[in-house]
Parts: C-alpha cells; structure tokens; sequence
C-alpha cells in the first residue's frame, strides 16, 4: 500500500514562492518574451500574498472581505460550533488597507505611502493581470519598455512591508531568506531589461 502524497503550503509559502517564480520567469523573459505573461501573473501573487502577510495580525480578518470577517465575528460571538467559509478581500481592497491609516497600522505596523509611480503601477500590475486572467476573444498587444518599471514598484512594496518595516511578522526564516533573495534577482533583472529597452526604443522607463 502506498503511502498518500501531499502538497503542503501555508500563508508565507504561497507569498514568498509566487515571489520566487517571478524572478525565475523575468530571467527568461530576456530572451523569451512570451515569459512576461507569467512574470505579471506571479508578481501580482507576491503582492496580494504580502499584503495578506502584512494584515493577518491577530485573527487575521483585516484579510478578509467585510462580510467575511462581520459574519466570522458574528459566529465567535455566538460560539458557533461551525464557522462561515473565509473569503479574501480583492487585490485593490487589500491595497487600499495597507495604506489606510486604520487597517494599515493594525498590530503597530506602519501604513504604505506610496510615492512617484508606485501607485499607478501596483493598480497596473492588476489590470494587466486581470487582462491575461480573463482573456477575451482579441488581438492585444502590450509595450514591453513601461513593464520592468512597473516591476520595480511592486518590489518597492514587497520590500516595505517585507523587511523594511516590522509589518510582515516572519514565522519562516527561510521564507524570509527566499523573499529578499528573489527580490534582488528580480530588481537586477527588471534594471537590466530596463537598459535594454531603452536602448532599443530610445527613452528609458525610469
């Protein structure tokens, strides 16, 4: 009889592995163009999941939709013997929490300013996220030079809540190791294709 196999995960895994990926599909992207459809895909994963990290102090529900977390109140209040099925804020509510005075300094953290492009780029990744996700019927094209910038701000945001700030309390010490290492390969990367796009259309990004 074999033995069962199991795929085990967890909050800082799912973050700091999406993370991972990213880095090793910008990599390939130098050559492959095709690759960027996953770089976006993974980088907008290490968001989302950083930004679960940054407001899971506590029970976690800052999280989690309004609804979600009033109806799981809701049953611990009533000392329910089954609680309601979790569901995760959106990617743009998650966003807004962080940098809200209010949600964004739950469990003393320190709330996201953000600054220059860094704001329009994190909306973008979404959107160019969601367009790859939920692709219709059409001939799409996307500019390559506006894209490793809109990387970099990410990063800038992965850093903030990751290890600039005490924001993201780290249970894995690895998963910590892995994230800053992952996010130094995917700054260098996103620089140097940054040069290479400029040479080529003649204007920089950045």
């Amino acid at each position: 009889m074999t033995a069962p196999l199991y795929y085990r995960t967890d909050e800082e895994n799912e973050a700091t592995d999406a993370l991972y990926m990213a880095a090793r599909f910008a990599e390939q992207a130098a050559t492959d163009i095709r690759m960027w459809r996953w770089v976006i895909m993974a980088l907008h994963n290490a968001v989302q999941g950083f930004m679960v990290l940054s407001l899971r102090h506590g029970n976690g529900l800052a999280a989690l939709t309004e609804e979600s977390a009033a109806a799981w109140l809701a049953a611990y209040e009533a000392n329910a013997t089954k609680y309601p099925e979790e569901k995760l804020d959106s990617y743009l509510c998650l966003y807004k929490k962080i940098k809200s005075t209010t949600y964004g300094t739950i469990g003393g953290n320190q709330n996201f300013v953000p600054r220059g492009s860094q704001g329009r780029s994190i909306r973008k990744l979404n959107r160019i996220r969601n367009d790859f996700i939920h692709f219709t019927p059409k001939g799409w094209s996307l500019e390559l030079a506006g894209l490793p910038g809109i990387c970099l701000d990410a990063l800038a945001l992965l850093s903030f809540l990751g290890w600039e700030t005490s924001n993201i309390l780290w249970h894995d010490e690895g998963a910590l190791k892995s994230a800053k290492s992952s996010c130094e390969r995917l700054t260098d990367t996103m620089n140097s294709l940054n040069r290479t796009y400029a040479s080529l259309t003649g204007r920089g990004d950045r």
